[in-house]
């Protein structure tokens, strides 16, 4: 097997004439030693680029952040800079994001399931809009209007009949879906109705998201091409087209550019008035390649005839996707990494699972010993922000990287941390 694929690493990445990985200028196995092992390392720069990209092809204020991909501190700061708005989905993201000091009004609240609390929360802050996904979310805005609270601008999410070919358990534009207003039997109508006749909000726009991790350009401009009717038909002046823009993992896989997505919405939202406000919600691809993780080898299980295990010291814990919806990774070792990885080993975790698998069948450079470092590149998204303490693992600080300097922008937890809720 070919060494790791230059085009999944983050965009500093450089390799030294002996093989050791950098990135933003910094050594990998020097990272690991400071700050220790599991390790989540994000190239700032590349989370710059990322943002200044998307906001050169759609235009300032139209870009919306997914929270839910990767949120701390240093990255709803960083997201806010770089003129992106921020998707929170829950009370906790938002109570997350204001005290980064982001304004609320940069903030756009969405959720299937927003409490009273929540919705309560979310307009004291005066948040952008709130994205209402079900009838009971407007019950729920005429009891808070009834309180005596500003009356919020809101969105309505519909589910616009497009099914978008990735995991099943992150496709939400098809009609059946715990997701939004279904356009296909009335309700999408039924509620622009009721919103519009209520006294409670204010509808200002319309929503879609067709799924997470769409890697068929097309698809999006299907979609956005539903929406764009449906908006003309209404009237509404604001738009934002969700599904999350994809990339690739492993080493075959081809994902659509920002540019190529942007030529696409462009093309489907060309017949909208003048004016409307068209905004676009990028998803993982914001963070997903900025981000590795750095993990020590701590076992090698040779079983004859049957397959080999390397376990390293995460694993579920750090990195649930391959678990929850069977997602492919590579691996390599930072301090070899032009090294052919000729070699098969099934790449564990250290809980207490048989499915505890990082990568099921990994190609690895020969000789793996315990003590080696290995890196899973592309992790930027839904690793931390998945990461949990199963078998009172205590989660894995994040490093920043850039410049040749690295900057801890969340601690390692610690074991007072694990117990620290008990009473």
């Amino acid at each position: 097997m070919t060494a790791i694929a230059r085009s999944l690493l983050p965009g500093s990445a450089s390799v030294s004439a002996d093989g050791t990985l950098s990135i933003g200028g910094v050594p990998v196995p020097a990272l690991a030693t400071e700050f220790g092992t599991p390790l989540f390392v994000y190239d700032e720069q590349h989370l710059r680029d990322n943002c200044r990209r998307a906001v050169r092809e759609f235009g300032a204020d139209r870009v919306v952040y997914a929270t839910k991909a990767f949120l701390c501190g240093a990255m709803a700061r960083l997201a806010h800079e770089e003129g992106l708005l921020l998707d929170v989905a829950t009370g906790g993201e938002l109570h997350a994001v204001l005290s980064a000091g982001v304004p609320a009004s940069r903030c756009t609240v969405h959720g299937n399931n927003k409490s009273l609390t929540e919705l309560r929360e979310a307009v004291e802050v005066g948040v952008n809009h709130i994205v209402v996904d079900s009838f009971d979310e407007l019950d729920r805005l005429d009891a808070l209007r009834a309180e005596g609270l500003p009356v919020p601008d809101i969105h309505l999410r519909v589910t616009p009949g497009v099914h978008a070919h990735t995991h099943e358990y992150v496709s939400t534009g098809q009609d059946d879906s715990k997701f939004g207003f279904n356009l296909a039997n009335g309700d999408a109508r039924a509620a622009i109705a009721r919103a519009r006749a209520s006294a409670s909000v204010r509808l200002t726009g319309l929503h879609c998201h067709i799924g997470s991790n769409v890697l068929d350009a097309a698809l999006f401009e299907k979609a956005s091409r539903v929406m764009v009717d449906l908006a003309v038909e209404t009237g509404l002046p604001e738009l934002t087209l969700g599904g999350g823009l994809g990339v690739a993992y492993t080493n075959p896989e081809v994902a659509p550019t920002m540019e190529q997505w942007a030529v696409a919405i462009r093309a489907a939202t060309r017949s909208l008035p003048a004016g409307t406000v068209v905004r676009v919600e990028p998803g993982r691809s914001i963070v997903a390649a900025a981000g590795v993780t750095v993990y020590s080898v701590g076992t090698v299980k040779r079983i004859p005839g049957v397959r080999d295990y390397v376990a390293v010291d995460g694993g579920m814990s750090d990195n649930l996707r391959p678990m929850l919806y069977g997602s492919e990774y590579e691996a390599f070792d930072p301090a070899r990494t032009d090294a052919p990885r000729p070699a098969r080993a099934r790449v564990v975790g250290k809980h207490c699972e048989s499915g505890d698998v990082l990568i099921d069948n990994a190609a690895l450079p020969d000789n793996v010993r315990p003590g080696d470092l290995l890196v899973t590149p592309v992790t930027g998204a839904y690793g931390h922000s998945m990461s949990s303490n199963y078998n009172k693992v205590a989660r894995p600080a994040v490093v920043f990287v850039s410049g040749g300097t690295a900057r801890l922008v969340v601690r390692r937890e610690t074991y007072g941390d694990l117990v620290r809720l008990d009473v």
